[in-house]
Order: C-alpha cells, then structure tokens, then sequence
C-alpha cells in the first residue's frame, strides 16, 4: 500500500489532530490508539434475556436519580466529600489546545515503565512526512525521548513520546503521586543467602532464558470465552435477540451510567441543574 494511503487509513482512524511543536518547529500529527479492544465482552441480563442497564439510587431517599439530579464531588479521604459545581470545575479546565507542547527531551531509558499509562501512535499530518521522519531520525539515533503535554477532552495530559522504526508512540504518563515506591510495599530486611541457594536460582533462570519476548506468549487468556461464545452463535443455541426495553412512560430506558461517562468524556463537566436540585444534592453529597 502507498505512503499516502497508508497515511489516509491511519487519519480516518484517528480522534485527535494538531501540532506537535517545540522551539521553531511544529510538525502537524494525527493520534490513534496502539491498543485494540478484543471481540465480545461480557452482559448481565435478565431472566429473560434482556440486557439490564444501570441506574443511580439515593440509599437516604430511596429513589431513584435523573441526569439533572447528579453532583460532581471530590472525595478527600474516607467520609471527606466536597461537592464542587459546574461553574468551578468550569474554571479549572485547561485551555482548549490543537497543540503537543514537547517540553524537553531526556534519555528514553531514565522514564520508569511504571508512569505508563495508555499508548497512543502519532502519525504525520498532512504535509507533514519529511520533517516528522527527520525527528524520528534525531530521536533514534540519540536515544533520546520527549516529554511534552497537551489537551483532550477538556483535560490535560503529561506524555512521553518515543521513536521507533520511523513511528512515533506517545505514552500517557501517570503522576509521582499515583505510583507506589519500593518502600511502599514495605520489603523484609535484606540477608545475606546461602551460596547453594544462589546456584540453584541461577540454574534455574538459566534453564528459562530467551533473548527476547515471544509475541505468542502474549496470548489472550479470554480466547476460550469468545471461541465458545462463538461456536454457540453458530449453532444459534441461548442467542439473545436484545432490543430497546420501553419504561413505563413508553419512553427508551437510558444507561445513566453511560450517558454520564459519554458526557464527561466529551466536556468534563455535567449539565448545569436547578438551584433547588443543586442544593439537595451538595446535602446528599455533605452526608
């Protein structure tokens, strides 16, 4: 396949486009996920086989919750909660940006695996292959890797970016505050082995040793799951033919739970609620 259509494919794929700039240079990129969700996943449904859907209870007045009557609330501890309205989560949202601000660069081997989080690919824009293979060049040959920030979805970022093969990879990093130390896990004191001991181990690693890691090691374990999933489809045995549940007012029964989570992802904020809901739901909130 040609270079150009291969960056066609890979544009039409992607769901985040910009610059990645840093000093005089700012080189047009697409983003795409590295990672691809398996096949198939697993339901709850009903007894007869209906899809179930979730909804948001209040224990205090045992009822049930619309869109309009949900807070946002920042928990700071066990039974520390802070409701926080529209208006200041509103305030507190990055600068709307197209822009990887590459910050500095640093030697690919001094960021810890530990900080990453999720793997993105970043491909050349339009017009844009000439200068985006040179600093994948630059960034191989000096080992080098780039730390850079940048918005999406009303919320900021920290990256590291690294080139290999000619491709660059953008890793999410998680915070310092999000990982755990070795003194964490709370280690038993050091002591000294028995020299025997320490053959054994040795032999033993020696026994198991491989240059390098066997992509059919990496097997999903769920293939058993989706293969029998399958075989029953075929034999059109306990198939579930799912659709649209009415309420009772004859309206579609809507998954609050992933209204909530589209939303967010798309603004970072909820819809704005009454003043009379907004202050029953900060009590409910407070406790």
């Amino acid at each position: 396949m040609p270079d150009n259509d291969i960056r066609e494919e890979a544009r039409a794929r992607s769901f985040w486009s910009g610059t990645l700039s840093f000093g005089l240079v700012s080189i047009p990129v697409d983003l795409l996920p590295a990672h691809r969700s398996a096949e198939g996943s697993l339901r709850l449904l009903d007894a007869d086989g209906t899809p179930l859907v979730r909804r948001y209870f209040c224990p205090v007045d045992e009822k049930q919750l619309d869109p309009d009557d949900l807070v946002h609330g920042y928990e700071l501890g066990k039974g520390k909660v802070v409701a926080l309205t529209d208006e200041e989560l509103e305030g507190l949202a990055p600068r709307k940006s197209r822009e990887i601000d590459l910050r500095r660069f640093v030697d690919r081997d001094s960021i810890d695996p530990l900080y990453f989080e999720r793997s993105y690919f970043l491909v050349p824009g339009s017009d844009s292959g000439k200068a985006y293979r040179l600093l994948c060049e630059v960034m191989e040959r000096s080992r080098r890797a780039g730390v850079a920030t940048f918005v999406m979805r009303e919320k900021e970022y920290l990256i590291a970016i690294f080139a290999e093969s000619g491709l660059l990879r953008a890793e999410t990093l998680r915070f310092a505050n999000e990982v755990r130390s070795s003194a964490d896990v709370g280690l038993p004191k050091r002591v000294n082995p028995d020299p025997r001991t320490v053959d054994k181990v040795r032999r033993a690693v020696a026994r198991l040793e491989q240059k390098k890691l066997s992509v059919r090691e990496l097997s999903d374990p769920h293939e058993p799951l989706r293969k029998l999933a399958q075989q029953k489809y075929r034999a059109k045995r306990d198939v579930v033919r799912a659709t649209a549940r009415q309420s009772d007012s004859g309206g579609e029964v809507i998954d609050l739970m992933e209204v909530l989570r589209r939303s967010l992802a798309e603004s970072g904020i909820t819809k704005k609620s009454s003043k009379s809901g907004r202050a029953r739901r900060t009590r409910a909130a407070l406790g």
